[in-house]
């Protein structure tokens, strides 16, 4: 990597303002662009589209009713700011394999260490989650047909990991065509319930009511309307302490959003294919959120939505589907929040190892540096490896009660310290745009003094509403430690080790 004029200088007439080609850029790019249109603009989906959307978009609705709309329309606009940033730099450099590398070129070695291991730690932790969450889905998919795997689930979360991890090792195309399919599936759902939601309104469908699977008792009955998502409609139904929390509980279903710019270095044509991805993202959220949402509330009204004696929610696409009469609609949801789980599995997996390829490149440390290799496939295979040994251990870690209680405080935390990286990446941004390094023939975001620094004071607010309730209040806690103890050790050492640097070039 190039180091960055100083901030503030002009890039008039500087051979560092012109554009250079993607080829002349990836003279040490030793990975594959094996990634095409077709396989960014479905990984980009499928970062959008998680399993909270499926399972937990009940929660969202009985916080604030309709108003919820407008929360994920507003988050998704502020996620949309935070990937035209990271667009715009890896325009400029699509050789580089994570967006992480220009807070290092940027912000400086120290907060670049900072958030390179600490994204690493946070993908691992969360892929050790959702491993748990895959095996949790498989069983309950199975279970709808009276068939009980409960003793398998160590095997089932062992082969599920095999299976995606061999996929990563293959090529970077096999894991674009894992991806393309796993997000077809999710699509095709959500525009079925979209579909069928329409046509109940439109003939004023009215259902009886129904257990639904996943929720206490018995659900009332009701008619399909328009006036579903008007009746009691309030910004703040339950309290603007409520309201808040829905913010925070949105952004972190937009979580992930940011692993298409971790392809770039992997993509075919990357400047043409990179503003196309990232631009249709307001699209795909008004689609595959806010269109969802809207049509499920069209047939359960929100005040339907309430919680278990456990605090879970049923399923809001199993309600609809469930209504509709198709009795078959859980096993048909679980099928897809399975292959839903599995595709950030797999994005996790292919992240992972791209960010800890990257580190282990940069390393000082002979042994480690020995990670950061690519394979004859031309894939970072020792790094993969490792990262899904790392998320392996979840299995052992839930075997054990006290070990496991850890790792959630830790998990939750993960969550935390994201917030912290997407702030160092929209400052690093902010010095993109006043070095020497710009170009004003790029993917540039508009406005960017004030849809960057207004993306910064929301990502503070949103850390912000963590200590506004009890179960968020020690991920923030813990974010806050880490932040102090590991930020800054790592500002510390880059410190003295330039200091070391500097007497020693003096003698």
């Amino acid at each position: 990597m190039g180091a960055a004029g100083a901030p503030g200088s002009s890039n008039a007439g500087d051979p560092a303002s012109t554009l250079e080609s993607v080829e002349s850029l990836d003279a040490g790019n030793e990975m594959d662009r094996g990634l095409n249109n077709r396989h960014v603009q479905f990984i980009a989906i499928g970062g959008t589209i998680g399993t909270g959307l499926f399972l937990g978009s009940g929660k969202s609705i009985a916080l604030t009713g309709p108003s919820i709309v407008f929360v994920y329309i507003g988050v998704g606009l502020v996620m949309f700011m935070l990937m035209r940033a990271i667009g715009e730099m890896m325009y400029r450099d699509p050789s580089q394999h994570t967006f992480i590398n220009f807070i290092t070129r940027y912000l400086g070695n120290g907060w670049g260490k900072f958030a390179g291991w600490s994204y690493w730690i946070v993908l691992v932790l969360i892929g050790m989650t959702e491993i748990t969450a895959v095996s949790t889905y498989f069983i309950t998919f199975f279970n709808t047909f009276d068939i009980d795997l409960t003793p398998w689930k160590w095997l089932i979360e062992l082969v599920f990991l095999v299976v995606l991890a061999t996929i990563n090792l293959i090529a970077v195309k096999a894991f674009g065509e894992a991806e393309f399919w796993f997000s077809m599936i999710k699509i095709t759902l959500i525009c079925a319930m979209i579909v069928t939601a329409v046509v109940m309104v439109i003939v004023g469908y009215h259902y009886d009511a129904v257990h639904i699977p996943g929720h206490d008792g018995v659900s009332p009955a009701g008619t399909a309307s328009l006036a579903n998502l008007f009746h009691d409609f309030s910004i703040a139904p339950n309290g603007w302490l409520a309201f808040l929390m829905s913010f925070q509980m949105v952004f972190f279903a937009y979580e992930a959003i940011e692993f298409v710019g971790v392809t770039v270095s992997e993509t075919q044509n990357p400047r043409k294919v990179l503003p196309k991805a990232i631009n249709e993202i307001i699209m795909r959220i008004l689609i595959f959120y806010v269109g969802a949402l809207v049509a499920i509330m069209c047939i359960v009204p929100w005040t339907s939505f309430t919680p278990n004696k456990d605090g879970s929610f049923a399923s809001p696409f199993i309600m609809v589907f469930q209504y509709a009469g198709l009795n078959w609609a859980s096993a048909l949801v679980f099928f897809v929040v399975i292959t839903a789980a599995s595709s950030s599995l797999n994005s996790l997996l292919y992240s992972a190892g791209r960010h800890l390829y990257q580190l282990a490149s940069e390393s000082d440390s002979p042994a480690f540096s020995k990670i950061g290799v690519v394979s004859k496939r031309r894939v970072p295979a020792r790094a993969i490896l490792i990262s899904a040994a790392c998320v392996l251990m979840s299995p052992v870690i839930n075997a054990f009660p006290q070990v496991h209680s850890a790792f959630v405080l830790f998990s939750s935390a993960s969550s935390a310290v994201i917030i912290f990286i997407y702030i160092l990446t929209m400052l690093a941004h902010q010095r993109y745009r006043r070095s020497a390094d710009f170009i004003s023939d790029g993917f540039i975001m508009p406005a960017y003094k004030f849809t960057n620094t207004f993306a910064i004071v929301f990502f503070v607010f949103i850390y912000v509403t963590l200590f506004l309730a009890s179960d968020t209040i020690g991920s923030g806690i813990a974010g806050l430690v880490w932040l102090a103890v590991f930020g800054g050790y790592c500002l510390l050492h880059d410190r003295f080790q330039n200091r070391d640097l500097k007497a020693a070039l003096g003698k």
